[in-house]
């Protein structure tokens, strides 16, 4: 029977098989160690191969290597590759757009905040919701930009409250 619930997890790690950022909705993997000992299985099958797409321990799973840096969204093993890769190369698009195109290490982890949010709006529980990457990144972009003006508007509106309160006190 077909089911919305058909990511199992997003990975990001780096070319040493070390964490960069997950998210995972598979209940078997709950417990930080079950997920370390999943990502360097992981890694080991993906690392040294030339294909895309990897078949283990009851998962299927798509992934992208890049400069160093490797990608992958897995579900079950009776998942269609095809959703995955959506998902997955939907992911690496809108992660590129607001790296603009230099998806490095470095370069992610300085953007770490717009990648989590694009993380959070791409799949939900399981449930893919959007597979346009223009739309994740301007939002990631736009959040941002606006907790960031939010930030300076509530310091100006604070300050703005403290002079008056001051001006009030001297007056009187």
């Amino acid at each position: 029977m077909a089911s919305l619930y058909t990511i199992k997890g997003i990975l990001i790690l780096d070319n040493d098989g070390n964490r960069v950022v997950c998210k995972y909705f598979d209940e078997n993997k709950s417990a930080l160690k079950d997920q370390k000992v999943f990502e360097k299985k992981l890694f080991e099958k993906t690392s040294r191969s030339n294909s895309e797409i990897v078949m283990f321990d009851g998962i299927t799973c798509v992934y992208k290597s890049n400069i160093d840096l490797f990608f992958y969204v897995y579900g079950s093993s009776s998942e269609n590759e095809l959703l995955l890769a959506n998902v997955l190369n939907t992911y690496y698009e809108a992660i590129a757009m607001i790296l603009r195109d230099q998806v490095e290490r470095s370069m992610l982890l300085d953007q770490m905040d717009a990648v989590l949010l694009i993380t959070d709006e791409i799949v939900d529980g399981g449930i893919v919701l959007e597979t346009d990457a223009v739309t994740l990144a301007k939002n990631a972009t736009r959040k941002k930009s606006e907790s960031d003006s939010g930030k300076d508007q509530s310091f100006s509106s604070a300050l703005n409250k403290a002079s008056g309160l001051l001006r009030k006190h001297l007056l009187q």
